[in-house]
């Protein structure tokens, strides 16, 4: 989305120049409601990536360009790319309160209006494609954008947050780093000055976020990707374990084409049972996974793992007696 709003940003300031308007930082500033320091970036940009030929006058108190004959850069777009932008818009139409599928839609029709190579229109392509989400917790369009401006910018941002766990709601102030598109959900990776650590916070729990004016420098990758990849799901951890499961020959003839983690190791048994084994980091998210299979599926290992299932199970009996 930060792609789409530069774009934007280009050809708004190109077409003010064509105007004689002489625009400038704070015309730029005001009408895409961003900081000078983003704006200046803007500028920077058009000058030494696109050869704009920009010259600041001022008695005029603004820009225009020294060669009127400059054009922006065109954008070689295929029909595939831009039938791909519409189905991300579909895909992402429940996401983050509708946001970024307004955004996609926005960009889409600006292309359109630059360069129509599509035959087909975002009504038409709703007709024939479409994405369902089940289980995911909405996050509110302000939330959304808020964080996502701090990661573009760098800036820390305050909010309160509501644990899962015990519904406790403490007060925190962050750097953000990466957001993740999970099951429907979104999730923020940042630096929590509270707990002076690496912390993941499910985007929907959070509330009351705002932008300080402090600015931090992004860490390295390194720093912060186990919160990220590694074992199976969305709870990870440095300290992985081996999970392996045995599914019988009715569940293996759905099983053995999904892919449960891009490490996942498979074996089709001479019964017509499937063996899968994968890393696991923490075992919340893989319990639940494997009781939604009842007993289609056994833990071989590890041992804790099948207490935990097998305990459980008797919960369950207990509930349902």
């Amino acid at each position: 989305m930060g792609d789409f709003l530069a774009f934007e940003r280009f050809y708004w300031f190109d077409s003010q120049i064509r105007k004689n308007a002489y625009p400038n930082l704070r015309h730029l500033s005001e009408h895409f409601e961003i900081d000078r320091r983003t704006a200046s970036r803007t500028l920077d940009f058009m000058r030494d990536r696109m050869k704009a030929p920009l010259i600041y006058w001022s008695k005029k108190r603004g820009y225009s360009y020294t060669d009127n004959s400059y054009e922006l850069p065109r954008f070689q777009i295929t029909q595939e790319e831009l039938l791909s932008l519409l189905l991300a818009r579909q895909l992402l139409s429940p996401s983050a309160g509708g946001l970024i599928s307004e955004q996609i839609l926005s960009f889409f029709q600006k292309l359109i209006s630059v360069d129509s190579q599509i035959c087909m229109s975002p009504d038409r392509l709703d007709e024939i494609f479409s994405a369902t989400w089940i289980g995911y917790t909405p996050t509110t369009a302000t939330v959304f954008q808020t964080i996502f401006q701090g990661l573009l910018e760098q800036r820390v941002i305050e909010f309160s947050y509501t644990t899962p766990r015990d519904g406790v709601v403490t007060n925190r102030t962050a750097e953000p780093h990466h957001l993740q598109h999970y099951m429907g959900n979104w999730i923020m990776i940042a630096l929590c000055h509270l707990r002076n650590e690496w912390r993941t916070f499910t985007v929907s729990r959070i509330d009351k976020v705002k932008l300080k004016n402090d600015i931090f420098s992004f860490k390295p990758r390194e720093e912060w990707e186990s919160q990220l990849a590694g074992g199976f799901g969305l709870f990870q951890g440095k300290e992985l374990v081996d999970v392996i499961l045995r599914f019988n020959p009715f569940r293996t003839r759905w099983i053995k084409g999904e892919c449960w983690h891009p490490q996942q190791r498979v074996e089709e048994l001479t019964d017509g049972s499937l063996r899968m084994t994968f890393p696991v980091a923490a075992f919340h998210e893989v319990k639940m996974r494997i009781l939604q299979y009842g007993a289609d599926v056994v833990v071989e290992a590890p041992e804790k793992l099948r207490t935990e299932i097998a305990e459980e199970i008797e919960k369950m009996n207990l509930v349902y007696k």
